[in-house]
C-alpha cells in the first residue's frame, strides 16, 4: 500500500500463471483459492477505493467480493469470460449495492487525508500531495457514477477497454469517448481549480 492508501499493483496486472488450473482446483479445494486471491486483490481493493474513496470501506469490499467469489466459483464459466472478467463483475455489483445501501452524498474521509507512515516524503511535500489528491478526489466526486465507474476500471483496476465494455455492456468505442470526455472534464475542473486558487 503506498501513502495514499492504494494497493501497488506490481505484478498483478500480468496474467496469471495457470489461472484455469487454480479456478478449477479452487471448485474442489478451497486453498487453491488463495493464489487467486493473492493475485487479484490488489486490482479489486485499488478498483474499490476508487468508487467509495475510503481504505476502510474499500477493504471491507473487497473482502466481500472474494468472499463471494469463493461461493460462487462452482458457477464460474470460463467460456463465458476471463476470470478476471467474471470477478471485476461481482466487484462492481458489490459496490453499487454499497452506494445504494448508503444513499448518501460524497465526502472525504480525513483518514484519506492523514493516513501518513513513516518514510513519508518531509511535510511540506506531504502537504502538497495531500492537496492535490483532495482536489482529484473532489473533482472525482463530481463525475456520474457511469464516469467513476469505468475510470475506476480502467486505472485502478487495468482493465482493457474491451473487457470494460463487455463488463458494462457498453460499446468499446463508447467506452473510450466516455474516457476521453472524462478525462477532458477532469483535467478542466483541476485546472480551473488551480486558477481559483492563483
Amino acid at each position: 500500500m503506498d501513502a495514499t492508501g492504494e494497493v501497488t499493483l506490481g505484478d498483478s496486472l500480468a496474467t496469471l500463471p495457470n489461472e484455469h488450473e487454480l479456478v478449477a482446483r479452487a471448485v474442489s479445494k478451497p486453498a487453491a483459492f488463495a493464489a487467486l486471491y493473492d493475485h487479484y486483490f490488489p486490482r479489486v481493493y485499488n478498483y474499490a477505493r476508487y468508487r467509495v474513496g475510503e481504505a476502510g470501506t474499500a477493504d471491507e469490499i473487497a473482502a466481500r467480493v472474494f468472499e463471494q467469489a469463493l461461493a460462487k466459483i462452482g458457477s464460474y464459466q470460463p467460456e463465458r469470460a476471463p476470470f478476471s472478467a467474471w470477478l471485476f463483475g461481482i466487484a462492481r455489483n458489490t459496490v453499487n449495492q454499497h452506494l445504494r445501501a448508503k444513499r448518501r452524498r460524497r465526502w472525504i474521509s480525513l483518514d484519506l487525508l492523514y493516513d501518513r507512515r513513516s518514510g513519508d516524503p518531509d511535510p511540506e511535500e506531504a502537504l502538497v500531495q495531500n492537496e492535490m489528491y483532495r482536489e482529484l478526489i473532489d473533482a472525482l466526486g463530481g463525475l456520474s457514477d457511469r464516469e467513476r465507474d469505468i475510470l475506476a476500471l480502467k486505472f485502478a483496476s487495468g482493465m482493457t477497454n474491451r473487457r470494460i465494455a463487455k463488463l458494462t455492456g457498453l460499446g468499446e468505442s463508447n467506452v473510450s469517448v466516455i474516457l476521453f470526455r472524462t478525462i477532458r472534464k477532469l483535467r478542466d475542473e483541476l485546472r480551473s481549480r488551480e486558477s481559483d486558487d492563483g
